[in-house]
């Protein structure tokens, strides 16, 4: 019995999204969008039953049991927050809210809900060609994985933003390449190699401020260019550079893991590796050695294909649903699940860690220096002064 659907957001995402979740069997039962008009349409579009501006009338519907929320990053902590609450199962698009106060607030809420699914969608992890380059890293292909010694990370790809001024424009609301790219990188390097990020260097550009279609007063302030260097707490390190400079829909991404011993990369969906020479008397051998080897191909086609979401992207998507379906079908009730098939997936705590991450790139690159990397525990103040007041007039009055 797979759990009913309901889904926030009438993006690219939710329109790949749809179709292959009903591929898989499960229900799409309710859509919610910004304005009522634009739920609407995308509704008849994906022939989804009912559609809403209003989060709370997809929330309390009956049949729907699961929510997915691929919106704008300003409603993910509010949303996923309050599905929690009323015992829905939540997948959140990266990133986890826009600042890690609100991603501190899904993950105490799914601290207190456990029996809830509560991930978030950084897809990298389920595509196959990383699966096996974690398992490749944890077998020993390149030594010991804590001998790990350099990441290094390149994106290329087409600009983010549309063709009318919205949240992708805006460094504030949650756009730019460090957020939609950067985040899944940041997450994807920790799934990898087990380690933390203590601290990180970064530099953010926004070359393209205006474009034919957005120019006028606002200008774009989300950022299309970034470099950072990231210190691992067991001694890696992780350079990466993204950029969204390439014409077109175009899409380049190179991941090199390097030890001592030789390195592994994924290009696009495929994994190869090679290992330093060791001196030998066979020269079929040494002629073999020359070459990368060839650990796994990607050859299978994609029945949910996008245009405008990057292959790798949207077919670890899929894989991840696939491992929803797992969790979901071995069961009989419709809110119960097994952890085993999702257990690679990115937990709100992930997404918290990656945001104090992107918390510290932003500050290095206003004060061009290294910063550690500072993971809240305490909701923060949100009037310190206010407070301050109070508890000196608590002190007079006794």
């Amino acid at each position: 019995m797979l759990p009913g659907i309901g889904v926030f957001g009438t993006g690219a995402v939710a329109k790949v999204l749809v179709p292959f979740l009903r591929e898989k069997g499960f229900p799409v039962e309710a859509i919610w969008g910004v304005t009522l008009p634009e739920a609407e349409n995308t509704a008849k579009e994906l022939k989804i039953p009912f559609f809403t501006n209003k989060i709370d009338d997809v929330l309390l519907k009956k049949n729907v049991s699961l929510v997915f929320i691929v919106c704008a990053p300003n409603l993910h902590a509010q949303i996923s927050v309050k599905a929690l609450g009323i015992g829905k199962h939540v997948v959140c698009d990266k990133p986890a809210g826009l600042c890690q106060a609100e991603a501190l607030k899904m993950v105490r809420a799914a601290q207190y809900y456990p029996t809830l699914i509560s991930i978030i969608n950084h897809s990298l992890r389920f595509l196959p060609a990383f699966s096996h380059m974690r398992k490749s890293i944890l077998e020993g292909y390149l030594g010991n994985p804590g001998e790990l010694t350099l990441i290094d990370v390149r994106v290329q790809m087409g600009s983010l933003l549309g063709d009318t001024y919205n949240w992708l424009c805006d460094d504030t609301m949650g756009g730019g390449t460090l957020t939609l790219v950067g985040s899944h990188v940041i997450d994807l390097v920790s799934y990898l190699s087990g380690q933390k990020v203590v601290k990180v260097h970064g530099v953010l550009r926004t070359f393209v401020e205006e474009t034919p279609k957005i120019n006028g007063i606002r200008k774009v302030t989300a950022p299309d260019f970034c470099t950072f260097q990231l210190q691992m707490d067991k001694g890696l390190l992780v350079t990466a550079t993204l950029n969204n400079h390439l014409p077109g829909l175009c899409f380049n991404q190179e991941i090199y893991v390097y030890s001592k011993k030789g390195y592994l990369v994924v290009r696009g969906g495929d994994l190869h590796g090679k290992l330093h020479k060791t001196i030998s008397k066979n020269v079929d051998e040494g002629k073999r050695q020359d070459k990368e080897e060839v650990i796994y191909v990607d050859i299978e086609d994609l029945s949910c294909a996008s245009s405008v979401i990057p292959k790798p992207y949207i077919k670890g998507l899929c894989k991840m649903i696939s491992a929803l379906k797992e969790a979901f079908l071995p069961v009989k009730e419709q809110m119960d699940w097994v952890k085993e098939p999702v257990r690679a997936a990115a937990t709100f705590e992930d997404g918290q860690r990656v945001q104090a991450t992107m918390e510290a790139l932003r500050q290095s690159n206003e004060d061009g220096r290294w910063i550690s990397v500072q993971l809240l525990t305490e909701t923060p103040d949100p009037n310190p002064a206010l407070s301050a007041a109070v508890r000196r007039t608590a002190i007079s009055l006794q």
